[in-house]
């Protein structure tokens, strides 16, 4: 199996044949260092580059700019494994721009000075430099700004790239001089591609059954160089005539990760996308993201808080148990712990889900908190003020506050904000679940005022 690779994979001893290590001369016997298939598979034209025809097919941005004779810099945005380094390479021998390539993790303003002094040299003789910056979103704000002068001389074409969005991660001013291009995850169409073309350079199937075969598609996660390396992967496992099912492929490759980082992107979508499903009140997609977080590592807590803060929000007293059933999840998950709290955690996302809807409290409180900010230390009105002492009584403190359990259907229907401010209503209920009633309450107490001339 070693030829399959290139000679990248050490050959397989059979039982007996003993394992001594080879000799000096062996090693450097001038063999090709070994190159990882996705290395091999790496496009020679841009495109042959999968799932981003958006960018490189017929009608594509790039394929439009370099049909212009145009190009600027650009900012490559997308996950891992989607084609964004190939494509700057391809684009400085398409353009004949010379390529230099540094990455941001390990460079610093030495480097970048040495880079961009280079770029001037090449451009005294005559020709251009394509510069690739990977993983640019690393450098601060200051060596984002050296770019700067550079970009706008014409000494660099910049092509930067990045995981994250370049919205937050990057100076408004580099942004400006730049066009962003998004590289999507690919289609399992796309990764379907990438493995028959691995089948072709290696000559011979994946040794998976069907089922196994779709389930090496979902591992790869929209990641075209991992799902060559889980091919590798299996190629490396498969002993003659072996074909491995799905469940034999999970013990091979052991699955890889989710792309999520818990401090970026995949954090804040997914949580944004459970919130959204809970808003509107889709109790399966909101399990799908709960258990999507789930299984990336999110800390359970942090879940639950997060589902604590929709019944406040987007339930509020449409259903006064939901806050009541979230805590109570919380507190059962801190008892039992994972994985058994973890269902008590799905138990509040289904509830919450499946109540009824309203963000009249929410809305309420924003409203209260603006007039609060904006009307400054208003004296409530006199009647409901304490009169501990005679100058206070003398002063009208306490003078006509009529207590409502002495009153007729236990309600005085009296003023209760600052007279300069007068009566405010910032509390709407819906007509969704509880709210119904509380609407109700509140209207009858309001034409009770009105029949007692109260404001």
């Amino acid at each position: 199996m070693s030829d399959l690779f290139g000679g990248g994979l050490p050959p397989v001893r059979k039982p007996g044949q003993g394992g001594g290590e080879q000799p000096p001369a062996a090693i450097d016997a001038g063999r090709d260092a070994p190159r990882p298939l996705a290395d091999r598979l790496r496009p020679k034209e841009l495109s042959e580059i999968v799932g981003q025809d958006h960018l490189v097919g017929p009608q594509g941005s790039i394929t439009r700019m370099l049909r212009s004779g145009s190009l600027g810099s650009l900012i490559l945005w997308g996950p891992p494994g989607t084609g964004k380094t190939t494509a700057a390479r391809l684009l400085a021998r398409e353009t004949d721009l010379a390529f230099d390539q540094i990455s941001a993790i390990f460079s610093g303003v030495a480097d970048l000075k040495r880079v961009f002094e280079a770029a001037r040299m090449r451009r005294a003789g005559g020709r251009g430099t394509l510069l690739f910056v990977d993983e640019i979103h690393r450098f601060n704000r200051a060596q984002q700004d050296s770019f700067l002068p550079v970009m706008e001389d014409g000494t660099v074409t910049l092509v930067g790239a990045t995981t994250e969005n370049p919205s937050f991660e990057l100076n408004a001013a580099l942004l400006s001089r730049a066009h962003v291009l998004v590289f999507k995850p690919l289609e399992p169409e796309a990764i379907e591609a990438l493995l028959k073309r691995a089948e072709e350079t290696v000559g011979r199937p994946l040794p998976l059954d069907e089922s196994a075969r779709l389930a090496l598609v979902r591992m790869a996660d929209g990641d075209g160089r991992a799902s060559l390396t889980l091919a590798e992967d299996v190629w490396r496992a498969a002993g003659e005539g072996e074909v491995f099912d799905a469940t034999a492929l999970q013990e091979i490759v052991q699955r890889r990760a989710p792309v999520y980082d818990k401090a970026q992107d995949g954090h804040y979508n997914l949580i944004s996308a459970l919130h959204k499903s809970v808003r509107g009140s889709d109790p399966d997609a909101a399990l799908y993201y709960f258990c999507r977080m789930l299984d990336a590592g999110e800390d359970p807590l942090y879940l639950a808080r997060r589902v604590i803060r929709m019944a406040v929000e987007d339930i509020g007293l449409a259903d006064p148990q939901a806050l009541a059933v979230c805590n109570a999840a919380r507190d059962a998950y801190q008892m039992l712990g994972s994985p058994e709290g973890e269902l008590a955690l799905a138990q509040a996302v289904v509830y919450v889900a499946s109540a009824p809807k309203s963000n009249a409290v929410y809305v309420a409180y924003k409203a209260a908190m603006r007039s609060a900010k904006e009307s400054g230390s208003l004296l409530p009105p006199k009647h409901i003020l304490n009169a501990p002492t005679k100058l206070m009584k003398s002063e009208g403190y306490g003078d006509g506050y009529r207590y409502d359990h002495d009153e007729p259907e236990a309600f005085s229907g009296q003023n209760y904000f600052p007279e300069k401010l007068g009566r405010q209503q910032y509390y709407q209920p819906v007509e969704r679940g509880f709210e119904r009633e509380l609407k109700k309450r509140l209207d009858y107490w309001a034409k009770l005022r009105r029949e007692r001339g109260e404001p």
